[in-house]
C-alpha cells in the first residue's frame, strides 16, 4: 500500500535517499524550516534583505533572452497592479508557457534579488490566486531533499503533500505514546496533534507546542532507557566492599604526596570511596580539565583497592599515554613497597610471560597498559578497580571484557580530560555517576592564547627563541587528518626541515604516529629529558605527554582542528610554574565558524565553556566519543546542544518513573515499557558494562 503521491519509483527514492520505509518514517521526517505564507507584499515593499516573499498579481508578458552558448532564460514580467517585477527561469521548458498564462491572477513566492534595477524571483513557486488558500497553508514547511530527488522532480513541496495526504487519510487519531499523567502534568499536546502541527502549523505558537511535545518524547525515551539500565545495574550487580582505608593510602597521603590536594580532588576521592565501600559496583565518570590532577586521584583510588587486598589496573588508549602513566605512578610511589608494571603490545616473549604470571599470583599490585590488558591470556589474581583513561577512545565491547578479569565485576572509574557538557553527559554517559575536578592545582598560571596569521611568522619565531633562551621548550604541531594523511605527513617532514634551518642553533625532535614505536619513544625521551628544545609533531602528543618545562605550544593550520582538540593540545603546556603560551596559526581566509572557534580559544581556558561552545557549533554527533558510548543516539528533532532544559525535564520524569516502578511491573506504566521495547536499538545492557 502506497501513501498518496507515492508510487514505486518515489518509494525507491525515499528508501534509498532518506531511509524512509514506512508511514511512520515519513511522518518523522520533520521540516527543517518554515515560511509564513499568510502575508502578501506589494512590490514597492520589497527589500533585498528579505529571505522569502509572496506577491499577488498578473503576468503581463513573456520574453526570452540569450544567456550564452546554447543557453536561454525565460522572463515573465509580473505586476501587482502598481509596479513590475520579473519571474526568471534559467532552464526553459514548455511546462512554464503552457501552464502559466498572461492576464491570469497568480500568487508567486520565492527569494527576491535585484537585476538591472528591478526585483526578480528565480524559479518561483506559482499558484493560481483562485485556488490558493493561505489560511490552510499557514506556515509552509520545507524539507531537506537530495540532488537525486530534485533531478526527479521530487521537491520539498512534494514531500509536504505526501505528509499532508497521510495525515488527511487518518480516520482515527495517532495512538498515544505517553501516559496522561505525564502529558497533563507538563501541559503537552497529544501525539496526533503534534504531528499535524509540526507538518502544518498555522502559527508560531502551534509550531512551538508541537516541537516541545515531540522533542520531549524523543529525549524522554532516551533518558528512560538510560535510567532504567542504571537502576537495573545497581540492583543486580554487587561490588567488592572496600571499607578499609589502610597503611598504603595513609602512608602515601602523609609521606609521598608531592603537593597539597585541591578541595576538588579531596571531594572526588570521598565520592569514589563512598562508592567503593557501598557494596554496589562503582561506575563513575571522572571529568577534569587538562592538568587538574585526575591521575593522582586515580592512583589514590587504586591505593584504597590495594589496602583492601585487591589489585588495580589503569588502561590507556595509546602506548605513549600508558608509558607516561607508568612513569608518573612510579614517581608518585617511589620508596613504597608497591609493584607497578606495564603491559602493552610491545611487551613480548619472556618478559610478557613473567608479567602474566606475576599478575595471576597477585605479586603485581597495579598494572598499567593499553587494550593489551583485556586480551584473553591476561588474568588477575583479584582485580578490584579498573581505571580507564580517555575512555571515549575505547569501544563499549572492549570495556566490557574487563569484567571477565574478576569473579565480581571490578569497580570502574572512567576518566576524560575532554570536558563534556552537562546535557551531553546526561545523555551519552547518563548511566554513570559523575565526578568533576573543577579546580586546577595552586601555582598554575592561565595559558596565554594568541592568534597569528601565517604571514606573521617572523615575530613568532623571535618569541620562540626568547623562550628557549630562557630555558624553556616548545611544541610545534602540524595537522594529520586521515583524509589527507600523505600530504600532511609530507608537510610535517618539510616543516621539520624548515624548522631545523630557522632554529639552527637549537636541537629538534620529530614525532608522528607512523613512526615505529621504539623510534617514536626515543624521540619523545630526548624531548622529555631536555636534550632537544623543540618537538615537531602531529596530534600524537594530544594526550599523555607531560613536560613541565615546555612553555610554548604552536599549532599550525589551526583552522583544521576542532575546539576540543585545540584545547587538548594547549593542555600540553602550562604544567609548570612559568607563564605558558599557545599560538594558533591560520591563513587569513577563515570561515565564520572557524573564526568563532579561534576567538573562543583565545578568550577562555575553561574546558567546560569550550565544550559547550563545541557542542553548539558541531552538534553531538560529531563530538568525540558519541559513537562509542553504547547509547542509542539517533535524534530526529531534538538537539542536545540547544534543548538542555527539555533534556533535564525528560531526565526528571524518567527518574520519577523508575523510582516509583524500578522493576517495570506497574500496569499504569505499560504504555511506556511497550513503547520503549518498540524503539530500542539494542537488547544489550550496555549500561552494565560502561
Amino acid at each position: 500500500m502506497y501513501a498518496p503521491g507515492v508510487g514505486p519509483k518515489r518509494k525507491e527514492i525515499l528508501s534509498k535517499e532518506l531511509d524512509i520505509h514506512t508511514f511512520g518514517d515519513m511522518l518523522e521526517y520533520y521540516p527543517y524550516k518554515y515560511i509564513d505564507r499568510r502575508h502578501f507584499y506589494k512590490i514597492s515593499e520589497l527589500m533585498e534583505s528579505m529571505s522569502f516573499i509572496q506577491v499577488k498579481g498578473k503576468i503581463l508578458s513573456f520574453e526570452t533572452f540569450d544567456n550564452g552558448k546554447r543557453s536561454k532564460r525565460l522572463v515573465a514580467h509580473f505586476s501587482d497592479g502598481e509596479r513590475i517585477m520579473d519571474l526568471v527561469w534559467f532552464s526553459i521548458s514548455n511546462y512554464i508557457t503552457q501552464n502559466y498564462k498572461v492576464g491570469v491572477e497568480y500568487i508567486v513566492f520565492g527569494h527576491p534579488t535585484v537585476f538591472n534595477g528591478r526585483f526578480q524571483l528565480a524559479h518561483p513557486e506559482i499558484e493560481k490566486a483562485e485556488t490558493f488558500q493561505a489560511s490552510t497553508m499557514g506556515m509552509q514547511p520545507y524539507y531537506v531533499t537530495t540532488e537525486r530527488m530534485k533531478k526527479s522532480g521530487f521537491t520539498s513541496r512534494s514531500v509536504e503533500k505526501i505528509c499532508k495526504g497521510l495525515l488527511d487519510r487518518l480516520t482515527t487519531p495517532l495512538p498515544e505514546t505517553l501516559p496522561t499523567f505525564i502529558t497533563g502534568r507538563l501541559h503537552l499536546i497529544s501525539r496526533d496533534e503534534a504531528f499535524r502541527k509540526i507538518h502544518h502549523p498555522q502559527s508560531a505558537t502551534d509550531l512551538d507546542r508541537a516541537k516541545l511535545r515531540l522533542k520531549f518524547e524523543e529525549l524522554f525515551y532516551v533518558q528512560l532507557n538510560i535510567v532504567r539500565y542504571a537502576s537495573d545495574h545497581r540492583r543486580r550487580y554487587r561490588g567488592h566492599e572496600m571499607k578499609h582505608i589502610g597503611t598504603l593510602f595513609n602512608g602515601f597521603y602523609k609521606d609521598h604526596l608531592p603537593f597539597r590536594l585541591t578541595e576538588a580532588q579531596k571531594r572526588v576521592i570521598r565520592e569514589i570511596h563512598a562508592d567503593m565501600k557501598s557494596g554496589r559496583q562503582m561506575n563513575r565518570l571522572l571529568q577534569g580539565d587538562v592538568g587538574s590532577g585526575k591521575t593522582l586521584v586515580a592512583l589514590m583510588s587504586a591505593l584504597i583497592a590495594l589496602d583492601n587486598g585487591y589489585q588495580a589496573c589503569i588502561m590507556a588508549p595509546t602506548e605513549i599515554l600508558a608509558e607516561q602513566h607508568l612513569v608518573t605512578v612510579r614517581e608518585f610511589l617511589q620508596g613504597m613497597d608497591i609493584r607497578v608494571e606495564l603491559l602493552t603490545g610491545m611487551v613480548k616473549g619472556k618478559r610478557r610471560k613473567e608479567i602474566l604470571a606475576a599478575l595471576a599470583d597477585g605479586s603485581i599490585h597495579i598494572l598499567v597498559g593499553t587494550h593489551a590488558i583485556i586480551e584473553e591470556p591476561v588474568q588477575f589474581h583479584r582485580l578490584g578497580l579498573a581505571v580507564i583513561d580517555e575512555q571515549h577512545r575505547f569501544g563499549v565491547a572492549q570495556r566490557a571484557r574487563l569484567w571477565s578479569k574478576s569473579t565480581n565485576p571490578p569497580h570502574v572509574l572512567v576518566m576524560t580530560a575532554t570536558p563534556i557538557p552537562r546535557t551531553l553527559a546526561m545523555t551519552i554517559y547518563g548511566d554513570l555517576d559523575v565526578s568533576v575536578i573543577d579546580e586546577l592545582p595552586p601555582g598554575r598560571k592561565p595559558i596565554y592564547t594568541q592568534h597569528k596569521y601565517d604571514d606573521q611568522l617572523t615575530s613568532l619565531y623571535q618569541g620562540i627563541r626568547q623562550q628557549i633562551k630562557a630555558g624553556r621548550q616548545v611544541y610545534i604541531v602540524y595537522p594529520l587528518i586521515k583524509e589527507s594523511e600523505k600530504s600532511d605527513l609530507r608537510n610535517l617532514e618539510e616543516g621539520y626541515e624548515l624548522m631545523k634551518e630557522v632554529f639552527a642553533e637549537f636541537r629538534l625532535s620529530k614525532v608522528h604516529g607512523k613512526m615505529k614505536s621504539a623510534e617514536k619513544e626515543e624521540e619523545m625521551q630526548r624531548f622529555v629529558s631536555g636534550e632537544t628544545q623543540i618537538l615537531v609533531a602531529t596530534t600524537v602528543i594530544e594526550v599523555g605527554v607531560n613536560v613541565p618545562n615546555a612553555s610554548v605550544m604552536v599549532i599550525l593550520d589551526a583552522q583544521r582542528f576542532g575546539l576540543s582538540q585545540l584545547h587538548q593540545l594547549r593542555g600540553r603546556v602550562g604544567r609548570g610554574a612559568e607563564q605558558s603560551f599557545c599560538i594558533l596559526v591560520t591563513n587569513r581566509k577563515l570561515s565564520k565558524e572557524t573564526q568563532m572557534r579561534i576567538n573562543i580559544m583565545c578568550s577562555t581556558n575553561d574546558g567546560f565553556q569550550i565544550a559547550e561552545a563545541d557542542l553548539k557549533l558541531r552538534g553531538p554527533g560529531d563530538l568525540e566519543g558519541t559513537q562509542q558510548s553504547g547509547i542509542a543516539f539517533d535524534l530526529k528533532i531534538a538537539d542536545i546542544a540547544r534543548d538542555g532544559q527539555i533534556v533535564q525535564m525528560a531526565r526528571d520524569e524518567a527518574q520519577k518513573i523508575i523510582e516509583a516502578d524500578p522493576t517495570c511491573q506497574d500496569p499504569a506504566n505499560a504504555i511506556l515499557w511497550n513503547r520503549l521495547a518498540a524503539i530500542r536499538k539494542t537488547n544489550i545492557n550496555w549500561a552494565a558494562i560502561s
